[in-house]
């Protein structure tokens, strides 16, 4: 791996290994048991529905109160391991004037940062995409470490149809998460690696679990390929579950599809796998991801979560931008926090109070940020 660093060969020798120790303490950190990630990375339009699901415009102040909501819930960030964020909110501030960055690290919580462009049509396929933002990356990235980000986010989307996905949209999708992780790190950030593969469809459990195998085999074979630091690197995947339009199946089942998969593909050296939520209500991906932990078996990674529409759509109904309901919205923010924690240990009853929304599917066809 290459810094871009001058000056002896001793000198750059001690400098990658302050680096690659920083990475590798940061990941396992993120990883910890009881913990995992609120992702709070949404686009200004992607917030924009959000907020307008609650007739709420969307505008900074707004944008930020919401994230202000979140982050100062008392007792919430005991949960939280990390916080990722759009490139807006890094540099937000609270309504007393303290940046954002300090309020999450003086509750014990890493900072990290949305930093791909989004997706665009790949050429020679059925509508399929691949994720853009390479260019500029590594200027980027060091930006960002020095604003105190810690970690990043990179999405690619893959979906499962009759002939999807492709072989082509795989490697390209393998590859550039790849490129990615390499000039994360190069900077100082963890990479977050998500392979999303849309839960959108009639396929069943079984479908999904072989397409799961197929993505992650690649990812990992890319990712050997450019010489990323598994130890200093996460996986944020999809659940193994029927698509949308399949019957559901218990949360058992969903727990031994998922092991199974990670377990064929996933290195030991990767400290933790903090999985998406894919369009599940608040309560569902709590439970499944509770299942996994529960699971006998061989699992060398902490299984943890990396949720955005799954921590929030019950404070959001309870906040409905309103200033006396801030309490009731951290109420309703805090709860899922707990029950989340818990289901990292594998010791959630299903006992959370259930907030308005929390039982509701978050599915969106061919989501997009």
């Amino acid at each position: 791996m290459s810094f871009g660093l001058s000056g002896s060969i001793e000198s750059i020798s001690e400098r990658m290994y302050m680096r690659f120790h920083e990475l590798i303490a940061n990941a396992a950190y993120i990883g910890t048991p009881g913990k995992g990630i609120l992702a709070a990375d949404e686009s200004t339009g992607t917030i924009g529905k959000r907020l307008s699901s609650i007739n709420v415009e969307n505008v900074e102040e707004n944008r930020r109160a919401l994230r202000e909501l979140l982050f100062c819930t008392p007792g919430a960030l005991q949960y939280i391991s990390g916080v990722i964020l759009f490139e807006e909110t890094l540099y937000q501030k609270t309504a007393d004037g303290k940046p954002f960055v300090d309020v999450l690290k003086e509750g014990g919580v890493l900072p990290g940062i949305k930093v791909d462009k989004g997706t665009v049509e790949l050429a020679g396929t059925n509508g399929e995409t691949t994720t853009q933002g390479h260019d500029d990356l590594g200027k980027r990235c060091a930006k960002y470490y020095e604003a105190g980000a810690r970690f990043a986010k990179w999405r690619a989307v893959l979906k499962i149809s009759p002939t999807e996905p492709s072989q082509l949209a795989i490697n390209e999708n393998a590859n550039g998460l790849a490129r990615y992780a390499i000039i994360c790190q190069e900077n100082g950030l963890v990479p977050i690696v998500e392979p999303e593969i849309l839960v959108d469809g009639p396929h069943d459990i079984e479908k999904c679990a072989e397409v799961t195998e197929r993505v992650l085999a690649a990812c990992y074979k890319a990712l050997n390929d450019h010489h990323v630091l598994l130890e200093g690197s996460l996986l944020k995947p999809n659940m193994v579950t029927p698509g949308s339009e399949s019957a559901k199946v218990a949360p058992e089942v969903i727990a031994k599809y998922t092991v199974r998969s990670l377990q064929r593909t996933v290195p030991p050296a990767v400290p933790a796998i903090v999985f998406l939520s894919g369009g599940q209500s608040e309560e569902e991906a709590t439970l499944n991801l509770n299942a996994m932990n529960k699971v006998k078996g061989k699992k060398p990674w902490a299984l943890s979560f990396s949720f955005g529409r799954a921590l929030q759509q019950s404070t959001l109904k309870a906040w409905a931008g309103k200033e006396e309901n801030v309490g009731k919205a951290r109420a309703a923010f805090l709860s899922r926090c707990k029950a989340n924690s818990e289901a990292t240990l594998g010791t959630y009853k299903g006992d959370a109070a259930l907030g308005e929304g929390a039982s509701e599917s978050l599915h969106v066809k061919d989501y997009k940020y």
